[in-house]
C-alpha cells in the first residue's frame, strides 16, 4: 500500500499539484485509519490531506481513479469475459439480461441493449455495473498496447450502446400514460413536474452508467499498462498552467472562476507590502525625546508613519484576434485589483486606439464588458491588423500628458507588428513620463524576436518585460509588481 501511495503522490506532483513531505506523511497516517476496501472513505481521507485548492480536485480525482481502481470484475462478468459465453442466468443477473438468459454466445447487440435498458430502468448499482462491463467487452475493443486513452474507448462503447438514443426512448415511454417505464421510475405528479422528474432521473442514471463504463475501461488499461503509464496519458494541465491563447471554452470559464480569489489575495498582498514596505521620513523630535531617558546614548531613530500615494494604472491592451483571449483575462485582473489603485484607466488598440475606461465602468459584468468592447471600441484605423507603432503614436498624442510619476503603464500584447514601423522612440518618451512601463507578452519567450515580433526593439524602454501565458505566470508578475 505504501508503494502505491508513493507512486500516487508522485503522479500528483508531476501533474503540478503541490504536495509537501508533511502532507505525504499525513496521507500515510490517514490511510491507516480508514478501511481500504471502502474507496470513498479512502478518497476522502487522501483528499483531505493532499488537496488544498478546489482547482486541483480534478487532477486528484483522475489520479485516484487510476491508482486505486477496482482490480477485479464480479464473477458473472469475469466468466463472460474469459469464456466468451453467457451462462444460464438466474435471479438478479437473469432479470437484467433480458433475452440473454438462455445461455450461449456473447449477447447480441439487441440483447445487450435490452440489458442496458432494464438496468437503467431498475437503477440498481450491480445491474448497471454488469451492463457497463459487458458493453465494454462487446463494443470497446480495449487494447492495452494501443497508445490511446480512456476517452477513445469510452466514445466507442457509448456509441455502440447508443446511450443517448436509448435514454430518449425511455423518456418518451416514461411520459406515456400507464407505461411500464413510468411505473418502474415511480414518477410523481403530472405535466411539467412529471417530465422534469423523469428527465432528471434518467439523466442521473445515464451519467452513472457512463461513469461505470469509464471505470471498466480504466481498469482494463491499468491491468494491461500499469497505473503510472495510464496516469501519464490521462494527465491534463492544471488550470493555472493552461495557456491563455489555446484554452477551451470550459477552461476559459474555469479561469474566470479562479482569477477572482487570486485577485483578492494579490490585492491584499499589494496593500500589505505598500503599508509595511518602507519607512516614512525621520521624525527628529521623536528621536530626541526617545533618547533623553538614556542621555542620548544610544540614539534610536524614530520615523513618521509612511503615507505612500496609491499608484495610478493605465492599461494599453492589444485586442487583435491573436491575443483576444489573453486580453480579456488581464482586463478581469485589472477589475479585481482596481480598489488598490487611485485611478485605473484602460485603452485598447489594433491599429487605432480607443480609451474604454467609461465603457468598462458602465458594464454590469466582465462578460458584458468584453461584449461591449468587441461591439463599441473604435480600434481599427487602417487595415485592421496590429500596428504597434501607429497605436503608440495615437496614444502619445491623446494621453501622454496624463502620465506622471505615479502612473504605471501596463502594455499587453505579443509585439507582432506585421512589419510596420516600430516607433520605439515614442515608447521611450512614454517611459520618461511614467513611473514605469511594464509589458506582458502572452507568447513563449522562445518565440520572441521571430518573424514580425519586435519585442526586442521595445524592451530597452520598458522597466520589465514578462512572459505571461497562464495564471501561474500572471501571479508571478503581480508579485513582481508589488
Amino acid at each position: 500500500m505504501i508503494d502505491v501511495l508513493s507512486r500516487f503522490i508522485s503522479e500528483l506532483r508531476d501533474s503540478g499539484v503541490p504536495v509537501s513531505t508533511r502532507e505525504a506523511i499525513d496521507a500515510a497516517v490517514a490511510v491507516g485509519e480508514v478501511p481500504l476496501l471502502d474507496r470513498e472513505a479512502l478518497r476522502s481521507a487522501l483528499g483531505a490531506t493532499l488537496i488544498k485548492s478546489a482547482e486541483h480536485r480534478l487532477a486528484f480525482t483522475t489520479a485516484f481513479d487510476i491508482f486505486f481502481s477496482l482490480r477485479a470484475a464480479p464473477p458473472l462478468i469475469e466468466e463472460v469475459l474469459t469464456s466468451g459465453e453467457v451462462p444460464s442466468m438466474t435471479g438478479r443477473a437473469a432479470e437484467g439480461s433480458g433475452q440473454g438468459g438462455q445461455g450461449g454466445a456473447m449477447p447480441t447487440e439487441a440483447e445487450l441493449a435490452e440489458m442496458v435498458r432494464d438496468a437503467l430502468l431498475s437503477g440498481e448499482a450491480e445491474r448497471l455495473r454488469d451492463a457497463a462491463r459487458l458493453s465494454v467487452a462487446r463494443f470497446g475493443g480495449v487494447e492495452a498496447s494501443r497508445p490511446v486513452g480512456v476517452s477513445y474507448y469510452l466514445h466507442k462503447t457509448l456509441r455502440g450502446v447508443g446511450l443517448e438514443d436509448l435514454l430518449a426512448r425511455l423518456l418518451s415511454g416514461a411520459l406515456a400514460p400507464g407505461s411500464t417505464e413510468s411505473a418502474q421510475l415511480g414518477l410523481p405528479g403530472s405535466g411539467a413536474l412529471r417530465e422534469r422528474f423523469a428527465a432528471d432521473e434518467l439523466g442521473r442514471r445515464g451519467a452513472t452508467f457512463r461513469s461505470l463504463v469509464e471505470d471498466e475501461i480504466r481498469r482494463l488499461l491499468v491491468e494491461g499498462r500499469g497505473a503510472s503509464s495510464v496516469a501519464k496519458s490521462a494527465r491534463r494541465p492544471l488550470i493555472e498552467d493552461v495557456d491563455f491563447m489555446h484554452a477551451s471554452r470550459d477552461e476559459l470559464a474555469a479561469m474566470r472562476r479562479a482569477i477572482y480569489p487570486l485577485a483578492r489575495i494579490l490585492a491584499a498582498r499589494l496593500a500589505r507590502r505598500r503599508r509595511h514596505g518602507r519607512r516614512g521620513p525621520l521624525d527628529f523630535r521623536a528621536t530626541i525625546r526617545r533618547s533623553l531617558s538614556q542621555g542620548g546614548v544610544p540614539l534610536e531613530p524614530r520615523f513618521r508613519p509612511p503615507h505612500p500615494a496609491r499608484p495610478e494604472l493605465f492599461v494599453l491592451a492589444d485586442v487583435s484576434g491573436s491575443v483576444a483571449s489573453f486580453a480579456r483575462f488581464t482586463v478581469l485582473l485589472v477589475y479585481a485589483i482596481a480598489a488598490e489603485f487611485s485611478k485605473v484607466r484602460s485603452a485598447v488598440f489594433i491599429d487605432g486606439v480607443d480609451e474604454v475606461t467609461g465603457l468598462l465602468r458602465r458594464s454590469v459584468s466582465i462578460a458584458d464588458a468584453i461584449e461591449r468592447l468587441a461591439r463599441e471600441a473604435d480600434v481599427v484605423q487602417g487595415d485592421g491588423h496590429s500596428d504597434y507603432g501607429s497605436a503608440f503614436r495615437l496614444f502619445h498624442e491623446r494621453h501622454a500628458r496624463q502620465l506622471n510619476a505615479k502612473t504605471d503603464l501596463l502594455i499587453l500584447g505579443d509585439a507582432r507588428n506585421n512589419y510596420h514601423a516600430s516607433e520605439a522612440a515614442i515608447l521611450k518618451d512614454l517611459q520618461r513620463r511614467a513611473h514605469r512601463v511594464l509589458w506582458l507578452n502572452p507568447e513563449p519567450r522562445a518565440y520572441w524576436g521571430s518573424g514580425d515580433s519586435i519585442i526586442a526593439e521595445y524592451a530597452p524602454f520598458c522597466d520589465g518585460v514578462f512572459e505571461c501565458r497562464n495564471l501561474r505566470q500572471l501571479q508571478a508578475f503581480v508579485d513582481e509588481l508589488a
